[in-house]
This record gives C-alpha cells, structure tokens and sequence, in this order.
C-alpha cells in the first residue's frame, strides 16, 4: 500500500482516536463538520467525502461504524483488483476491521493499527486466518510470479494440503516457514525462471538492480533485446528485478521509459554526480562518456547506485550500437528504492467546482500529487483534497507564469497538479503547457529538466457541458464556442468568427463575455446574431456552475444586455431552431435534432 490513507473521524467520541491513528500512519484526520472540533480537513456529507476518497484511490481508515462505510462506497465497487483498502475502527477502539483490500494492504493495516491500540483485528480472509499468510501478497523485496495461481493453491492449502518450500532462495523466505508440511503445492523462491502452474508458484526475491544508458531516440526493442539476452544468460527471470535505473538526462528517453514498463519496475534516477561518485566500483570506467554526460558510466553505476555498499556488480556493462545495459546484485531482497522518480506534471480539470462533477480520474491525480499550483479559488473548490498538500496559488492572470512553474516544479522530479476549473483543454491551461513545452529554450521556453517530465491531461465538465446540462439539451444538433475576449486573439479575428458563426446559425457558447474591461463585444456580438436568426432566440446566461451561487436565467437575444454578465457567466445562444419547453421545473432549452422530419420521412 504505497498511498498514505486518510482517517476519517465522524463525531467527537471518536476524535481522540482518530488523531492517534493519524500520528501512527502519519496521515492525515478529515471530520466531519460541526461534529468534530479538529481535522485537517472538514467535509459536510460522509458518504460523498468517503465515496471521493475511495474513487481517489485513497486508502480510508474511518472511525465509525463499519455500515456507514459500506453505504458510501458500494455504488462505485468494480475491479477488486484496483480499489483501495477500507479499513473500520469502533469509536471506542476494541475492533478493527478490513472491509475491503485484505490482500492489498487492508489486512496488514489492521493488523497494524489492532497491535498499537490493544485491539482485536477482525482478519475474515480465509488465508490470513486459517495459515496466517496471503500467498497473494508477498513482503516488500519479494514478487509472486504467477500471481493468477494463488487462489488456487490456496485452496488447496485450506482443504487439508500442505507445502514444500525450496530452491535457493528459500532460506530468506522466512515469511513462508508457517505454512503446513506436504506436497500438496510446490513453492519455489529463486531468481531463475521456473515452470509454474495452479499447484506451483514462484516467489522471485528482487536482489537484481539493472542500470540502463542508450542514445536519444534508441529503438525501444533495442534496449529490450539487449536486456533479455543477458538476462537469459544470467538465468534471471524479470520478477526479480527490482528497479530499472538510469541518469536524470535520460528521464524521457522511449526506450528506457518503455523497458520499465514491460518489466513491471519502478523506474529511478540519479544525477551525474552521484553516479560519479560509483567511479571506483566500475569495470568500464569511459573518459568519453564522462565528457557527454559528466559521469564515468551510466549502466554500471546506476545499478550500483540502486544497491548500495552491499551490491557488487554481477553483470558489467553489456552494449549494442545505442544502449547498454549493467546488473548488480545484493545479498538479500531489496526493500528500499532510492534515486528519484520522473517529475510528473497533471493538468487535471476539476469541472465547475462541485466533486460530484469530478472525474475519477481527476480525483486520483490530485491525490497522488505532492503538490497544487492554481489560481487560489480553483485550488479551494477542491476542498479536502488539498489538505496537507504545498499548494502555489497564483492570481488571475499570468497564466504563463503559472504553467512555468508548475512544469519547472515537475522538472525537480515532483508530482504536481496544475488545477483548473472545467476543462484544461478548453480556453484553458492545456495547450500553455504544451505550447511552452515545444517553444525552444531561447524563446520563453522550459529548462531541460522540465521538458523531461511526464505530462498527462484528464477531462472535465467544461462550463459549455455544464450550462448545457442545466439548460435542457440546447447542443442537441451543431454548436461552437467562441471566446469574446481580445487579450490572445484580435478583435477582427473574433469579429469574423461571430459573423461565420450567425451564418451558419450555429448554437454559440461565448466564453470569457465580459470584463471590468472589456464591455462592447458580446453587444457587437448580439447584434451581429439578429441579423440572422429571430429577436425572440433563447438565451441562457448560467453563473458560478456547479457551486451554491449558481443561477440560471433566460432571455430573449434581442433583450440580452451586457450589465448582467461577467467572467463567471456562460452565454449559451440558441440557432433559429432552438425553444424553449415550458416544463413544472420551469423552462429547458433544447434544440431539435431533426428526429420529426426523420419520423414524417422528410429527409431531402
């Protein structure tokens, strides 16, 4: 369980609990609002804060009763093999009980937190109580092989069987000596390759670091031929590998990037003057490489880096026309992974505000990420997800400085979350970041470092899908956006959009309409449209979407006036065709899709 969970603590009975547990998980508590007098963060509604956490990805210990739990996540269980651990906690501190992701983490934290309160942990997985283990979930520095075996041979282990561990690995599975003598299920524990099956499994011991180097732009199946040819030689089998590891410089690179993957390793990055440092310990020591790359090797002294005093180099440098490959070893399982990850920047859009509205997706981003940089409000409408997280806000305005930083964070090898309402993709941060990724250094551009980072984008409820939805259905047939403000596009490039626009009687959304500045466009822009469709057109002017202020009006587009609108209003004009249905929740727009004409035959 590499997620640090959060507590969850509903009343003041459980408060003082809950902040124990917070201390030993080094987690954080949220409460309950008005129930709880402190938390590091306060939600308003249980079951929707749980369900968020829980769709984050987040492992939850709650404080509370086990049913409340259940209620809030069971609407969203899928893939048992994706969720995160639940864990419940009496008030008064005598049971722990795993709800969900026993063999994920959730037995184990239990177990944990039952140890330092005296408690009892409710453990109902058959293995845990039956054998005391999960074959299923093997300790830090060990990986299971075959891990589509495990139920099986558990099952045999519970109907009566027993197991013969060994190989030469097996004197370091200590974890393995409880399980009942037989011959029931053969395990074996060793870094070569082995034929497994339902009655055979292979726990592989990471002791292997493999350090790579290749040239920019290296052939993926490059680097991978060269890897499996010495790992056949070395009778190594992948699951032993604990980590893939490689210079900062080549933090982008495909190859590496790729090869990391395919082996299922975490990849780990050192700088050159670390690897520098590994020079005495090398066999191919290479003043050349030194001269690109400030260190004596990369292969070699990654590996060797990833080790530590202990590991020896087991495979020295092994090369092809663009990639090396190294492999060193150490004398028990690896537990701790050192260098440092990839940078990773997440342009995650948060919709309007509202989390009901927010993806999954989006939610586990934010959660994973160490650090929020936005505009101060847009990072406030997340509310607890920002908790206990370093957040940069940043003012209206000077958007670019604000996508610099967040990329020169990532640079830094930082997960970081670039926060923007609706949909980043939609005038908003997205294509910034992406247009100062492909700018060269001398024009504004990024650092190196910064261009190196990973770089992902979620969706979200834009403020056009959000109106649409309150509206009615007024996008049922073609629409387009426009955006009425001139700080990035010239007032005669708008202007001929909203003359193309009205003739071809699209439904419009204007963003950005209005500003303490910017007054006359979207009247230019009404009287440009009544020259093309009828005075009496629907238009819907929705504000602050999605949050308590939200407010929904219509007017007619000949009585549409400025002074009702500002930055946080969509204007949502219909076509000649759009209507307004009068219905007992009051009015929806919709625009016709042609289903009557299809129904009546009139297709021509």
């Amino acid at each position: 369980m590499a997620v640090t969970p959060v507590v969850v603590c509903l009343n003041r009975s459980g408060e003082a609990l809950a902040h124990r547990l917070a201390k030993l998980l080094d987690a954080q508590v949220h409460g309950r609002e008005m129930r709880v007098d402190q938390a590091d963060a306060f939600f308003p509604n249980a079951l929707d804060h749980v369900r968020m956490l829980f769709a984050a990805g987040t492992p939850i210990v709650g404080v509370c009763a086990s049913g409340i739990l259940i209620r809030a996540v069971a609407p969203i269980l899928a893939d048992k093999t994706a969720e995160p651990p639940v864990v419940s906690v009496a008030d008064d501190g005598s049971v722990v009980v795993p709800l969900l992701g026993g063999h994920r983490g959730a037995n184990r934290l239990a177990k944990q937190i039952a140890d330092e309160i005296g408690a009892i942990a409710a453990v109902t997985t058959a293995g845990d109580v039956s054998l005391g283990i999960a074959l299923d979930e093997p300790p830090a520095g060990w990986r299971l092989v075959n891990p589509g075996d495990a139920k099986t041979a558990m099952a045999a282990l519970l109907a009566g069987g027993g197991a013969t561990v060994g190989d030469d690995e097996a004197s370091k599975a200590s974890w393995l000596d409880a399980l009942p003598a037989g011959d029931a299920v053969k395990i074996s524990c060793t870094m070569e390759p082995v034929e497994t099956g339902p009655e055979h499994l292979h726990f592989a011991p990471q002791r292997v670091a493999l350090g790579v180097g290749c040239a920019r732009n290296c052939p993926p199946e490059e680097l991978a031929a060269l890897v499996t040819e010495v790992m056949k030689e070395a009778q190594l089998t992948p699951d032993a590998i604990h980590s893939v590891n490689t210079i900062t410089l080549k933090a982008d690179e495909p190859a590496i990037i790729e090869l990391a993957k395919s082996l299922g390793a975490p990849l780990r990055l050192f700088d050159a003057e670390t690897l520098e440092a590994e020079t005495p310990r090398l066999e191919n020591p290479s003043d050349v490489v030194f001269a690109e790359v400030g260190t004596q090797g990369v292969s070699e002294a990654a590996a060797l880096a990833q080790t530590g005093e202990d590991g020896i180099l087991w495979y020295p440098k092994r090369k092809t026309a663009n990639a090396t490959c190294a492999f060193a070893l150490t004398t028990e399982p690896m537990v701790e992974v050192k260098g440092r990850t990839r940078g990773k920047l997440s342009i995650v859009s948060i919709g309007p505000g509202q989390h009901t509205w927010r993806t999954p997706e989006a939610s586990h981003l934010l959660q994973e990420a160490e650090e929020l940089v936005g505009y101060g409000l847009y990072i406030d409408l997340i509310g607890p997800m920002a908790a206990g997280k370093t957040r940069s806000d940043f003012p209206l305005g000077g958007e670019e400085d604000r996508c610099r930083y967040a990329l020169e964070q990532a640079g830094k090898g930082k997960n970081v979350a670039l926060v923007c309402s609706g949909d980043a993709g939609i005038y908003a941060m997205g294509a910034l970041v992406y247009e100062l990724l492909d700018r060269d250094p001398d024009e504004k551009g990024v650092s190196d470092a910064a261009r190196r980072v990973e770089v992902v984008s979620t969706p979200g409820v834009s403020a056009l899908q959000g109106a649409a939805a309150r509206a009615g259905a007024p996008l049922g047939h073609d629409f387009c956006a426009i955006s009425l403000s001139d700080l990035l596009t010239h007032r005669e490039d708008i202007v001929k959009r909203l003359h193309a626009a009205a003739e071809g009687d699209f439904v419009i959304a204007f963003y950005n309409p209005v500003s303490k500045k910017r007054r006359t466009l979207l009247a230019e822009a009404r009287d440009i449209l009544l020259k093309h469709r009828p005075a009496d057109t629907p238009v819907m002017l929705a504000s602050n979407l999605g949050r308590p202020t939200e407010q929904i009006r219509y007017r007619k587009l000949s009585e549409l006036e400025v002074d009702e609108v500002d930055m946080l209003t969509v204007v949502l004009v219909g076509s000649s065709n759009s209507r307004l249905a009068q219905l007992g929740e009051g009015p929806r727009m919709f625009t016709p899709r042609g289903y009557a004409r299809r129904i009546d035959g009139d297709l021509s």
